[in-house]
């Protein structure tokens, strides 16, 4: 009888990776690890240390330790001044930038800030949540002789500003936990608590306004662009700036930004908030202390 010859090693492999069930087998362990650390940083709010990422991800410290040196040489990773545990750096930000989807959303979203721009007689500007802060990704000047303008790249701390408010208030909870812890790390408790609660009130009434925050007579109005999976991976911002002679209202100025927010919204697939106006007019100029 004649023996049937055994597969040699390479049919073997040949053989399996045909098989889906078998894939996992042909991973990149140390790949694996690296972004296993990325995922853990990401749902965390506070810096953890060499040791803690090995016991939260069940590894040795030896797996970890060269995995982690390697992601913050290539800067994904990176330590706070004055802390000891890891967070993830703004270079994920970066790759993000160059990400098809953003892109997408700028391109999808400009001609509609240049049409309300010049309806309203406004600027606006479009941020998104960068860590703990926002980033004006977008930005159209007001048809207007002088207005208000925030360069595209710029940074500000995401609790100071209507935007950032607005953006935390309609993330998925780990992130928006993550953000809000970090506010009460470095902030006065009565002062966090009262932030806390306005970004609470804010994720029910589905935008943020804003009296003197930004600069001295500037209304900060600000609605969200929502996405297919109900969050906001983005804002419109109108810096409404009176004039003396002002041929549009202020209620028809933010009715015209919250259109053009909505007309996103549904390119993105999602389902605008239900806004009545005029809106409540907030006049605070210190969110903290009033939570209208």
């Amino acid at each position: 009888m004649a023996k049937t010859s055994r597969p040699r090693p390479s049919a073997e492999r040949a053989a399996a990776k045909a098989q889906p069930a078998d894939k996992e087998r042909y991973g990149a362990p140390a790949l694996e690890k690296g972004l296993d650390v990325l995922e853990l940083l990401a749902g965390l709010s506070q810096g953890v240390s060499q040791s803690e990422i090995a016991q939260l991800l069940g590894r040795s410290l030896q797996e970890v330790y060269r995995v982690v040196m390697v992601l913050e040489r290539r800067g994904f990773i990176q330590h706070r001044m004055g802390e000891d545990g890891y967070f993830l750096s703004n270079r994920m930000f970066d790759l993000a930038n160059h990400y098809p989807p953003l892109s997408r959303l700028i391109n999808m979203a400009t001609p509609l800030m240049h049409e309300a721009a010049r309806a309203a007689n406004q600027a606006l500007h479009m941020a998104i949540l960068d860590f703990t802060s926002i980033r004006i990704v977008a930005q159209v000047d007001s048809p207007a002789p002088l207005g208000f303008r925030l360069r595209v790249g710029t940074k500000s701390p995401a609790m100071e500003t209507a935007s950032g408010r607005l953006l935390v208030a309609l993330q998925a909870p780990a992130i928006r936990n993550w953000v809000l812890d970090d506010l009460r790390r470095n902030r006065p408790p009565e002062e966090a608590e009262a932030l806390v609660h306005r970004t609470k009130l804010i994720g029910t009434r589905g935008y943020e306004m804003v009296t003197g925050e930004t600069l001295q007579g500037i209304t900060d109005v600000s609605f969200p662009l929502i996405d297919s999976s109900g969050l906001a991976p983005a804002v419109l911002t109108m810096p409404y700036l009176p004039a003396a002679r002002q041929a549009i209202s202020f209620n028809e100025a933010c009715e015209i930004a919250f259109r053009a927010a909505e007309s996103i919204t549904r390119m993105l697939g999602g389902v605008p908030p239900k806004v009545s106006f005029p809106l409540m007019r907030i006049a605070a100029k210190r969110p903290p202390n009033r939570l209208g």
